[in-house]
């Protein structure tokens, strides 16, 4: 007699994220701002995006004023 689906455990394997993952954790016992980012830009590229619209903009600005 086979096993009924419903009734058995399921086995589901959670990953890890990259930053998690790694051994090259600082001694704080945190993850650097890099791996953080990593992860998030993994995770939600359109954030990735987003950070770069407004670096972009930010230095425009800065160049803007220098200019003056």
């Amino acid at each position: 007699m086979t096993p009924d689906p419903a009734s058995t455990e399921s086995t589901e394997t959670t990953e890890t994220p990259a930053w998690q993952a790694t051994d090259s954790a600082p001694e704080s016992g945190g993850a650097s701002v890099q791996q953080r980012a990593l992860a998030i830009a993994n995770d939600r590229p359109e954030a990735a995006v987003g950070a770069a619209f407004a670096g972009g903009l930010l230095l425009a600005m800065i160049l803007k004023r220098l200019a003056r």
